[in-house]
């Protein structure tokens, strides 16, 4: 086990020594980012991924030089009953769960409005919306039991919204009204969910997006220009935002969006 450093006198540790921290899209670059450094401070991980395994092993790899265990599962988002079993399997494995956080999403091809196909938008809000839904339900019983919390990742363009970021913006202004739903009716349990809007970063989908175009030099200029710190961030600099909030270092915060964006969304 890593080395935990003890709570100032009066001030709860960061996160529960019993249970886990469940991280839906544990494979991508800000899932990935998330699971170690919760790892990092303790947390036992059961990580989610869709089609990457690979990148899911590398994650799962880490995680245990973290000194953690963790539980690794292909959830398809979309299937209500596949949430749940794999949430209650890691509740089971870990005694309880503390933490849930949505850190998925699909490649999203950036169009404008009137050349996304609505079968596109259709998929994407299924995979996107409809997860962290189903997420949300299946973490929900646990999350009363452990008073813990939910974290879920969104976009600046719910803030400022970026021309062709459609596919992005809709299924993440959904996302964030879950989240605030979550956090009204869920406080008296004890429950607090927040959300974390990101940026342009140069990991998880950046490649991607650069390699079919929708990220061309142009495009990633203007987007250093349109950030107040004129540059690109980087996953662990997400998932530092994103753990803060999971811990109780935040526990007196609930229903937010902290944009972690350099400055975009201003």
């Amino acid at each position: 086990m890593t080395e935990q450093h003890e709570p100032a006198v009066g001030r709860p540790p960061d996160f529960p020594v019993s249970g886990c921290a469940v991280v839906v899209g544990g494979s991508g670059g800000i899932g990935r980012a998330i699971a170690v450094q919760l790892a990092e401070r303790g947390c036992n991980i059961a990580l989610t991924y869709f089609k990457g395994s690979a990148r899911a092993d590398e994650t799962a790899s880490l995680v245990r030089s973290a000194g953690q265990e963790v539980h690794v599962g292909q959830v398809d988002l979309r299937e209500e009953a596949e949430v749940g079993k794999f949430v209650d399997e890691a509740a089971e494995h870990f005694d309880g769960v503390h933490t849930a956080i949505y850190a998925a999403g699909p490649y999203i091809p950036m169009r404008f409005i009137g050349q996304q196909p609505a079968a596109a938008f259709r998929e994407v809000m299924e995979h996107d919306a409809f997860g962290c839904y189903h997420l949300m339900r299946a973490a929900l019983p646990h999350l009363r039991k452990s008073k813990g919390s939910f974290t879920a990742i969104v976009t600046p363009a719910i803030r400022r919204y970026a021309v062709r970021d459609i596919l992005s913006a809709a299924p993440k202004a959904a996302i964030e009204q879950l989240v605030k739903g979550l956090a009204a009716e869920e406080g008296r349990f004890g429950v607090r969910a927040n959300a974390v809007g990101v940026g342009v970063i140069t990991d998880g989908l950046y490649h991607a997006l650069v390699e079919s175009g929708d990220f061309d030099q142009r495009f990633l200029d203007a987007s250093r220009q349109a950030m107040a710190l004129r540059r690109l961030g980087t996953a662990d600099e997400v998932a530092e935002g994103v753990v803060f909030l999971a811990s109780a270092r935040a526990r007196w915060i609930t229903g937010q969006t902290l944009m972690v964006d350099g400055g975009y969304a201003l």
